[in-house]
């Protein structure tokens, strides 16, 4: 079960406006992962749903927050069909993530209380999900979509949509600014935050440092608010 209402997630990203993301395959790593993400600073993280036994390393995550991490919102993301999405509601995911949008999963979600980001690039598609109770839609993959001038165009005649980027590439001073001031309500952000070679290393201290940093640009593309 969750450990978080819908409400508590949606506030939570509103307010952080940044989403780490990550998947391994080892139970011990990606809790290591997990607890630097929380040491950078980040309350809530996404683990995605790739490769065998996923959902092993799901359920020892969630333990590992109930026992570890009491503050941190875990969800799981490459989601694709209400199955897959029932199960890991079953063992504790806080929100569900999908690269595309789903209306059984949406369903599904709603019925659950659970909140569910899922991907579009259209606005009939971000409409569509709107329709469907989606509160926060993952623009994804969002610079190769259009970048932060879509999010522009689209959000003028839709001011109430809020579109949390994912799949933004690196994320500096200068790119945040611009997703930020083009309208988006959050980034999401995988590799760049939680780098291949520090995991191979067990450098979980330079992920812990990413996350900071990356928390503390957050907040300046934001104009100060705090992260």
């Amino acid at each position: 079960m969750a450990r978080f209402t819908r409400l508590d997630v949606y506030d939570r990203l509103l307010d952080e406006a940044l989403v780490p993301l990550f998947h391994n395959g080892e139970a011990d790593k990606a809790s290591a992962i997990l607890s630097a993400v929380a040491e950078g600073g980040a309350g809530m993280c996404e683990f995605t749903n790739r490769g065998d036994h996923a959902i092993d390393v799901f359920k020892a995550l969630a333990q590992h927050c109930r026992r570890q991490l009491p503050q941190m919102i875990l969800g799981a993301g490459s989601i694709v069909d209400d199955a897959t999405a029932a199960l890991f509601i079953a063992h504790g995911a806080d929100f569900i993530v999908g690269p595309s949008f789903n209306e059984r999963v949406a369903r599904l979600c709603n019925r659950r209380r659970i909140p569910y980001l899922p991907g579009c690039q259209t606005a009939s598609e971000i409409a569509t999900a709107e329709e469907l109770g989606v509160e926060i839609v993952k623009f994804f993959p969002a610079r190769a979509a259009g970048g932060p001038e879509f999010v522009r165009q689209l959000l003028g005649p839709a001011p109430g949509t809020r579109l949390l980027a994912t799949g933004i590439g690196e994320a500096t001073a200068e790119s945040l600014a611009g997703w930020f001031k083009a309208g988006v309500c959050g980034v999401g952000l995988g590799g760049d935050l939680i780098k291949a070679d520090w995991v191979a290393a067990g450098d979980y201290p330079a992920i812990a440092r990413r996350v900071a940093q990356v928390r503390d640009l957050v907040r300046q593309a934001r104009g100060g608010r705090p992260a």
